[in-house]
């Protein structure tokens, strides 16, 4: 994957992370995308979003979790005991988890969800209403996905392979190959990382923070964004998925937030963390622990943003739906 141009973060207006956020995994799998001849070109972002917006032992499975701030880190918020236990039930839930079995490369990753973010009219910030989205990756990242939005200015359009090869014209022509820069988010990369959250911490910091140290000092952060980026538009094996949920576990600052509601009044439990006056939160069912969707509140607790995946699963085709 080759990496992406800049974005100037700092002059989004509010309410619009979460919105770059939905397309954010999307442009990290390619470095240009072909838009359909009636959908507008788009903005690039960045990998990351800006920033938005732990010692405790997790009796139900009797992992002990080393995540008190390391010496010289003393200005770093307190660890949650409460959402160290949390993201353990939800790691041994991801554990459990009916994931598709023999995934081939030349299927799909398909993910169905609806959002509503804010929007400006005459001057005036207000929530709009919730629209449909529709997203086909790549199992190895080497075919052609799909982006299916019914929000306005973004509609159809095509993304494009890493590597692999198209015919045109009857003539086979051999796309650029990818280029194994760690940073890659289909579902044959997300099957090589770690499954040890240790390692799995390790990776979250290491990624998110590069090149974004002078923009993003905030490093905490950094890898809550990433981890949240992770689980909402992807798809990995149940074992990597419980090594990201006791990763994040590991950051200091996270904290729970109960009866919050996504998109479609579902309501759960959320993983949140803090930072600059606005807080993102990753919401679960409180039961089940399975992932609802996320939501964005700014500083006067006013909602910005929120979602909810309604789907996820692999399918043999671009465009179909299960």
């Amino acid at each position: 994957m080759n990496q992406l141009p800049q974005l100037p973060e700092k002059d989004l207006p509010p309410g619009r992370h979460l919105l770059l956020k939905e397309h954010l995994m999307t442009e990290i799998r390619q470095e240009q995308h072909h838009t359909t001849a009636d959908a507008p070109a788009r903005r690039r972002n960045r990998w990351l979003r800006p920033a938005i917006a732990a010692a405790a032992v997790a009796a139900a499975a009797a992992v002990t979790f080393t995540v008190l701030p390391s010496s010289g880190d003393s200005g770093r918020p307190a660890v949650s005991k409460q959402a160290v236990q949390l993201l353990e039930d939800i790691a041994l839930a991801a554990e459990g988890a009916d994931v598709p079995g023999d995934i081939r490369d030349d299927q799909f990753v398909y993910i169905q969800s609806k959002g509503a973010y804010t929007t400006q009219d005459n001057g005036t910030e207000k929530l709009a209403p919730v629209r449909e989205r529709e997203i086909w990756l790549s199992v190895d990242g080497s075919q052609w996905g799909l982006l299916e939005d019914d929000r306005e200015g973004v509609g159809r359009m095509t993304l494009k392979p890493s590597g692999g090869s198209l015919e045109i014209g009857g003539k086979k022509v051999e796309l650029p190959q990818r280029r194994d820069t760690g940073r890659e988010t289909d579902y044959r990369a997300l099957s090589t990382l770690p499954t040890d959250p240790d390692k799995m911490r390790d990776w979250l910091y290491r990624v998110s923070s590069e090149e974004v140290e002078e923009e993003r000092p905030d490093k905490d952060n950094a890898a809550f964004v990433l981890f949240g980026d992770l689980i909402h538009e992807s798809l990995m094996p149940p074992k990597v998925s419980a090594a990201l949920y006791r990763a994040a576990a590991k950051i200091p600052g996270v904290e729970v937030v109960r009866n919050v509601k996504d998109s479609v009044g579902r309501e759960g439990i959320a993983i949140t963390r803090k930072s600059g006056g606005v807080r993102e939160e990753q919401i679960f069912d409180a039961k089940t622990f399975t992932y609802l969707g996320e939501r964005e509140v700014d500083e006067n607790g006013k909602v910005t943003g929120v979602s909810a995946v309604l789907e996820r699963t692999v399918v043999d085709k671009a465009g179909q739906r299960p």
